[in-house]
């Protein structure tokens, strides 16, 4: 049940961050470059695919500030037999933090575009 809050909350940051992009680019083309050029650089940077000890330290410094990262260091540590709650609490606040942030924005993107109108 943790874990997939975890994906909702990561899953609706990016989705309100997509909704306020849109609004300010108004050109689907714009918004795929733009959220492709997010996303998998923020993929490729967290621990998905290598484990974060292994990783250079400017990767490492990159994914301390990565939500994609929070959702998977999160997802690790609820999916093992051992969690460390304080960590998934810290990561989940930090991923309800990320979701707020993008929010805000997605709304005063619906602001401006009704202004436009």
């Amino acid at each position: 049940m943790v874990l997939i809050a975890i994906s909702v909350i990561l899953g609706a940051g990016f989705g309100a961050l997509s909704n306020g992009l849109a609004l300010l680019f108004r050109q689907r083309e714009s918004l795929i470059a733009t959220m492709v050029f997010l996303q998998l650089p923020l993929t490729f940077l967290s621990g998905a695919f290598m484990q974060e000890s292994l990783q250079p330290k400017w990767m490492q410094t990159v994914a301390d500030f990565n939500p994609v990262n929070w959702a998977i260091e999160a997802g690790r540590s609820v999916a093992m037999g051992t969690t460390d709650w304080t960590l998934v609490a810290t990561r989940t606040g930090f991923l309800i933090a990320f979701l707020v942030a993008c929010g805000i924005f997605a709304t005063r993107s619906f602001r401006t575009y009704q202004r436009s109108l």
